[in-house]
C-alpha cells in the first residue's frame, strides 16, 4: 500500500507549509498595516480658543 509510504509527500507537505508561513504572513501585514505609524511632534501647538460668533 503505497500510500501508507510518507516519504514523496510528507516532504512536499513541509516545504509547502514552510513556503506558505514564509510568504504569506509579510503580505496579509502589508496588507493590513499599508502604512507605517508616523511619529507625532512633542512640541505643543499654540492654538487660539475659537468663539461662537452669536456670543
Amino acid at each position: 500500500m503505497p500510500q501508507l509510504n510518507p516519504s514523496p509527500w510528507f516532504v512536499i507537505l513541509i516545504f509547502s507549509w514552510l513556503i506558505f508561513a514564509a510568504i504569506v504572513p509579510p503580505k496579509i501585514l502589508a496588507y493590513l498595516f499599508p502604512n507605517e505609524p508616523s511619529l507625532q511632534s512633542t512640541s505643543k501647538s499654540n492654538k487660539q480658543p475659537w468663539g461662537w460668533p452669536w456670543h
